[in-house]
């Protein structure tokens, strides 16, 4: 508790406010003396919360209202209330008896008031309780019947007081009345008029006359007091009567000039109930000081204009001439009132009498002022004429007055400016209304001749009427503007004012006035664009310039000084990249840009002028790096070690690889180019420049098995380009029966120079002479075989024309015709159950390649490898009985066998594959064509 601790207290632990051993008195607390209501008695206390250590503390403040309860008995002043009554009063008289006070207030207050009177005694009296203006109650003694001194001289009665509170208290006092003689005798003055005279200004306390009065009756009967009368309010604000003594005295200062005598009446009024009084005439003469100084009054007389303490006169005026009305007074009489005037100073004027008369008070007397000289205005236009005027007074006292005598002449002077062009400076975004400037002309005259009119015209340069935008005020020169200006419109304007004078002729004068509109920061910084777009190089120099944003400001000077500077983005990309020149607005970088890792920059570019306050604008800022042909390709498939399994009897256009590269760069730089530079002497393989598709546009031969190594190079189409050489390993091979020499052969070739090729069978021309000779020896053979054919059919024909064909049945076919063998026959048996003859060569098996449409392969240009359905073959004539022939073959030939293509079709019951069978010893028969089909030879078999 920080403060009402002589009251309350309050628990440091719970906060419970209670109050102290010393018991609160709500009458004795010195702020509720005066309290007249409930709820504005109370205690005012202060409890602070502490927090640990005082870390932080709380104040609360607060007030407990003290509410009244009736612990207070009224009481009477005294308890014994005397009251005098006079004898002889009529029934009906009404006295104040003395009222009783109660500490309480409110409803605890006083209630009523009780008469008690004496047990068996007559009811001269009775009690009545009236409400006073201010809520209190009033009790009255009224008189209810005869009191005569003589019978009785006191009565002795009980008077009680009851509150209202619950339960009531109360209390009573003893009122003795006591009976006095009446008050038949009336006071009476010495005399019924006093007399007096009294300076002036006598100081306060001043005793003037003593007023007495006796009375013939005794004790308060007899008691004198003296009150004013009849008498203005003046005179009790002057003068002070004791009452006791009848002393009349000075109470403030008396001004005789505003009163000079007093007059009233003083009463003497006896203690008497009722009192009686009489009055005596009070006459007091205020005697005159010389405490006034003479007045001087300067008027107009006649013709002759006189305002504010100018007279204005021609100076064609003629001597003794009246031009001013003088009147001097003096509030003092007698002697301190006669007054002398005189004109002070060497100016021709000087003063003469109004009149002669003798019956003009002393005090107050007129003059003309005369002109006593010809005035002459060139030579002095004004006159200041001092009047000096001195009273008789002791000590005299004395007061002067100046007139200025404006000498007027003639209208011979126009207006003049004191320049021929003024120059304003306004700021713009004005009020309406608002002055510019004032424009003031002089006029040498005076009077009409020198009052000047202002008005506007137009500039002689130029036509436009400044009436629309400016005005002007024709008496003060005020130059006003009538609409709001603006700078960035118009900057400068000029226009006339004329100054006109009221002479007649009136003369005239004018100046150019010049405004110029000063700037005011209104218009905000603006870029010619909200968005600027650039395009940069990658791979600038740092502190190199990759843009250049214009900006404007329509203010002037300060206000359109522009300070710019680079904002970061969204994601802070321009943060420590760029900066910007305030001069040109150029943008630089301080790095050098890589598009590969970032291919554009937003950031805004802020403006922000030197105005007060400055005004700013954002633009944005969009930043495209170009690209620049600085990354080479870059193949991702194939690697340099991985090859390509490629069958031999694979088709023209045969997909072989795809070569898949990229570029980090874009557009043309970015766009690429495939192409085989080396490792393709055959001229095998052909790559799709823009796909890099490896197709096979060459027909695969025996000396192509193996391993081909094509140099594939990539280049983009920058400038200058870029490229990057690739490996491309082709094995050509039926199957893939030896990985490991695949990749060992690989590995080597990783180590063979480029411009080495490496392609198919190195061994294969050795073999290719091997095979020449075999075919050679063959060859021979079998034209020693042709021969003896030959030789044979020749005989056999030749005896057949004789005789016929006795071996078996006729046959005109030709012998070296295939006999063909419908499926649904079986062969004839004769009659005997024999066999039928076979022809010739029944047991020859042939082999049929078949093309794609079905056709059968009857050139001997055309290869059994070039079509899918190679290798089916079947026995030409020959049945179920027929030998095979190809099982007993061995072949002495050095050339492997031929193997068939995994998706060659199988062959039916009837056609039966022959794997072993050698394909130089394969023949294909179709009516007079024999085709020998050579296959290719490989090493990787």
């Amino acid at each position: 508790l920080e403060s009402g601790s002589d009251y309350l207290k309050i628990d440091n632990m719970t906060g419970e406010l209670s109050t102290t051993e010393r018991r609160i008195d709500r009458e004795k607390l010195p702020q509720c003396q005066m309290i007249f209501d409930e709820n504005e008695c109370f205690l005012d206390f202060e409890v602070s919360v502490i927090g640990p250590s005082q870390s932080w503390v709380d104040l609360f403040e607060g007030r407990v209202i003290i509410l009244d309860i009736n612990d207070n008995t009224p009481t009477f002043p005294s308890p014994v209330l005397t009251l005098t009554v006079e004898e002889n009063r009529p029934v009906g008289t009404l006295y104040l008896l003395p009222t009783a006070t109660d500490r309480d207030f409110g409803r605890n207050g006083i209630e009523r008031y009780e008469l008690l009177q004496e047990p068996g005694g007559d009811s001269v009296f009775e009690l009545q309780v009236a409400d006073t203006l201010d809520g209190e109650k009033q009790p009255q003694l009224i008189v209810k019947g005869a009191l005569d001194r003589e019978q009785r001289d006191s009565y002795e009665l009980s008077l009680r007081v009851r509150d209202g509170g619950d339960p009531a208290r109360s209390s009573q006092a003893i009122l003795r009345v006591l009976i006095t003689d009446v008050n038949d005798n009336s006071p009476r003055f010495e005399k019924s008029v006093y007399e007096a005279d009294l300076a002036e200004n006598s100081s306060p306390g001043t005793p003037i006359l003593q007023l007495r009065a006796a009375d013939l009756d005794v004790g308060v009967n007899g008691q004198i007091e003296y009150v004013f009368g009849a008498a203005t309010e003046s005179v009790r604000r002057l003068l002070r009567l004791d009452e006791t003594s009848g002393w009349l005295s000075v109470l403030h200062r008396i001004d005789r000039e505003e009163v000079n005598q007093l007059r009233f009446t003083v009463m003497a009024r006896d203690r008497g109930q009722p009192p009686k009084t009489d009055k005596a005439t009070v006459v007091l003469n205020i005697r005159d000081e010389n405490d006034n100084v003479p007045t001087i009054d300067i008027r107009k007389i006649g013709r002759i204009p006189l305002r504010d303490g100018v007279a204005s006169v021609a100076e064609d005026v003629l001597v003794d001439t009246p031009i001013a009305l003088v009147q001097v007074s003096d509030r003092d009489q007698g002697e301190n009132g006669v007054v002398t005037c005189t004109v002070v100073g060497d100016v021709p004027f000087q003063l003469k009498p109004a009149s002669e008369g003798e019956g003009e008070p002393q005090n107050k007397r007129k003059y003309f002022l005369h002109t006593s000289a010809p005035l002459d205005y060139e030579a002095v236009r004004d006159y200041n004429v001092v009047i000096v005027a001195v009273d008789s007074g002791s000590p005299s006292l004395s007061s002067n007055n100046s007139l200025l005598v404006r000498v007027g002449d003639t209208n011979d002077n126009p207006p003049v400016f004191s320049q021929a062009v003024l120059e304003v400076s306004f700021p713009e975004n004005n009020l309406p209304g608002e002055r510019v400037a004032t424009v003031i002309a002089t006029d040498a005259d005076s009077g009409k001749n020198a009052e000047i009119t202002y008005s506007l015209d137009a500039s002689p340069l130029s036509s436009e009427a400044p009436g629309n935008i400016f005005s002007i005020d024709p008496d003060s020169g005020d130059v006003s503007v009538q609409a709001v200006l603006d700078r960035e419109q118009r900057d400068t304007y000029e226009f006339q004012v004329t100054a006109r004078d009221k002479g007649v002729p009136s003369l005239q004068g004018s100046t150019t006035v010049v405004v110029r509109v000063a700037d005011r920061n209104d218009n905000e910084p603006r870029f010619m664009q909200d968005v600027f777009t650039f395009y940069v190089k990658e791979n600038l120099q740092p502190n190199s310039p990759v843009g250049m944003v214009t900006v404007m400001d329509f203010d002037k000077g300060r206000n359109a000084e522009l300070s710019l500077s680079i904002q970061p983005g969204d994601h802070d990309q321009a943060a420590g990249i760029f900066s910007i020149e305030n001069d040109t607005g150029t943008i630089f970088s301080t790095v050098s840009f890589d598009r590969e890792q970032q291919t554009s920059y937003t950031f805004k570019v802020k403006a922000v002028d030197g105005g007060e306050p400055p005004r700013s604008a954002t633009a944005t800022v969009s930043l495209f790096v170009m690209d620049e042909n600085d990354n080479a390709p870059t193949v991702t498939f194939p690697s340099n070690s991985s090859y390509t399994v490629l069958p031999p009897s694979s088709n023209m256009r045969t997909v072989v690889a795809t070569v898949v590269a990229t570029d980090a760069d874009t557009g043309l730089n970015a766009d690429l180019n495939y192409s085989i530079v080396g490792g393709n002497p055959f001229k095998l393989f052909e790559i799709d420049p823009a796909s890099g598709v490896v197709s096979l546009v060459g027909k695969l031969a025996p000396k192509h098995y193996g391993l081909h190594r094509l140099v594939v190079q990539v280049n983009d189409s920058g400038q200058p380009p870029q490229s990057t050489t690739a490996l491309l390993h082709v094995f050509v091979n039926e199957s893939l029966s030896n990985a490991t020499v695949v990749e060992s052969q690989v590995a080597r070739s990783l180590h063979t120079p480029l411009a080495q090729d490496i392609a198919g069978d190195p061994s294969y021309e050795l073999s290719k002479q091997r095979l020449s000779i075999v075919i050679g020896v063959v060859a021979g053979i079998m034209t020693v075989i042709l021969l003896i054919l030959v030789v044979v059919m020749a005989r056999y024909c030749r005896s057949k024309g004789k005789h016929g064909y006795e071996a078996g049945k006729k046959d005109h076919e030709d012998f070296f015709t295939p006999q063909q063998h419908d499926k649904a026959k079986k062969p004839k048996k004769d009659k005997k159950g024999k066999k039928g003859k076979q022809p010739l060569y029944s047991s020859i098996v042939t082999v049929e390649a078949s093309k794609p449409n079905g056709q059968r392969y009857d050139s001997v240009n055309e290869k059994l490898s070039d079509s899918p359905g190679m290798g089916r073959y079947r026995s030409v004539n020959g049945g179920p009985g027929s030998p095979d022939l190809a099982r007993h073959y061995k072949s002495s030939s050095p050339l492997p066998t031929v193997q068939l293509h995994p998706q060659s079709p199988t062959a039916g019951k009837k056609h039966q594959a022959v794997q072993d069978l050698p394909p130089a010893n394969t023949f294909v028969g179709a009516g007079d064509n024999i085709s020998i089909g050579s296959d290719h030879c490989s090493e990787y078999s």
